[in-house]
C-alpha cells in the first residue's frame, strides 16, 4: 500500500473548533495553538439539528488571526453547491491562507435530507454531484480554459482566474466510509478523511484506495489520512462514556451510546492515546478531535488532551 499510497510520516494533531464571535475567535486560535495544535477544522451544513457556521468563512478568518496554522473543512458538503462558485471562493480562500495551509475536505452528506430539499438537489444525486463537482474543480483550478457537459453540469467554456496559490489548488481530501466515497478518493481525491470507523475500517479502506488507484493508473507523491475523532476525556472510561452519549445523542437526534463505544476515544488520558494510537497504525496521520462534552468544559478538554494525551502519542 505505501508504494501506491505514500502517507505522511509525520502525525498531526488538529482540532475541531468554533466561534461564536470575534472575541471567541482570537481566544480560540490563541489557546489551540499555545496547546500545541497544528490544525483547525471546521464542519459545514446549511441547516442541521443546531446552529453551524459556513466553515469557509470561518476558517479564512480564524487564518488571519494565525497564519501559520493548518486549516480545513470536515466536511464540506460539496453537491448542496455549484461547483464553479465553489471553485471560486476556495481559490480566493487558498490564495488568501497561502499555500500548504488549507486542506480541502469534501464529503456528501445526507443524514439531514432537508437541507438537499432546501437547496433544490435532489439527495439521491449527492454522489454522482460530488464526482462531476471535483473533477470541474481541479480543471478550474488550472487556469486554462474549462468546458464541460456532463450528467448534472454542463457549462461553455470558461477561464477562472486568479488561480489558487498552492500549485494546482489545495489538496482535496474525500470523506466517507461507503466504497463509492472511497472510490471517490481514490479515483479523484488527494487523501481520505474516514469519520466513524474502527482502526480496522480504515485499514481496509485504505487498502481499497490503493487497489482502486492502481486500476485508474494513479500515482501519488503524497496521500493525506485525516481522521474526524470523537474525543471526551474523564475521570474514568465509563464517565467519559457517559458525557459523550449524552452530548452527541443531542447533536445527531438518536441513542448515540453503542456509536460512541465503537468509534469515539473516551476515558483517561491513556485510554484515549491506545485508541487513537490503533487508528495511527492503521494509517492516520492527521488526528482531528471533536471533543463530545458541554461548550463550557470544551476548552478544557481541549487542553487536557494537548497536554495528557499529545505527549504520549509523541513518544
Amino acid at each position: 500500500m505505501s508504494d501506491v499510497l505514500p502517507l505522511n510520516s509525520k502525525v498531526r494533531f488538529g482540532a475541531l473548533a468554533t466561534a461564536a464571535d470575534r472575541e471567541h475567535a482570537r481566544r480560540t486560535v490563541s489557546s489551540l495553538s499555545e496547546w500545541g495544535y497544528e490544525s483547525i477544522w471546521a464542519g459545514d451544513h446549511v441547516a442541521f439539528m443546531g446552529a453551524i457556521d459556513d466553515p469557509l468563512t470561518q476558517l479564512t478568518y480564524l487564518s488571519a488571526l494565525n497564519p501559520s496554522l493548518i486549516f480545513g473543512t470536515s466536511i464540506y458538503l460539496l453537491p448542496l453547491r455549484h461547483p464553479t462558485t465553489v471553485a471560486k471562493m476556495v481559490a480566493t480562500v487558498d490564495r488568501l491562507m497561502g499555500a500548504g495551509h488549507f486542506i480541502f475536505g469534501v464529503g456528501v452528506g445526507g443524514e439531514f435530507p432537508r437541507e438537499y430539499e432546501a437547496c433544490g438537489v435532489p439527495l439521491k444525486q449527492r454522489g454522482g454531484r460530488a464526482n462531476e463537482g471535483i473533477e470541474i474543480i481541479k480543471r478550474l483550478w488550472t487556469g486554462e480554459p474549462v468546458e464541460y457537459h456532463g450528467k448534472y453540469f454542463s457549462f461553455g467554456k470558461i477561464t477562472m482566474l486568479p488561480k489558487p496559490r498552492t500549485p494546482g489548488g489545495p489538496p482535496v481530501w474525500v470523506g466517507g466510509r461507503a466504497e463509492a466515497a472511497l472510490r471517490r478518493a481514490a479515483r479523484l481525491g488527494d487523501g481520505w478523511m474516514p469519520y466513524v470507523v474502527t482502526p480496522k475500517r480504515v485499514g481496509e479502506g485504505l487498502e481499497f484506495i490503493a487497489r482502486e488507484a492502481e486500476k485508474a493508473g494513479r500515482k501519488f507523491e503524497r496521500f493525506g489520512t485525516a481522521l474526524h475523532l470523537f474525543v471526551t476525556l474523564g475521570p474514568s472510561y465509563e464517565d467519559a462514556l457517559d458525557v459523550a452519549a449524552e452530548h452527541l445523542s443531542k447533536r445527531y437526534a438518536m441513542d448515540f451510546r453503542e456509536p460512541a463505544k465503537r468509534y469515539a476515544a473516551v476515558g483517561k488520558p491513556a485510554d484515549v492515546a491506545a485508541r487513537i494510537d490503533e487508528f495511527i497504525k492503521a494509517g492516520i496521520r492527521d488526528v482531528n478531535v471533536d471533543i463530545a462534552s458541554s461548550a463550557a468544559a470544551r476548552d478544557a478538554q481541549h487542553e487536557q488532551f494537548a497536554r495528557e494525551v499529545i505527549p504520549i502519542l509523541r513518544r
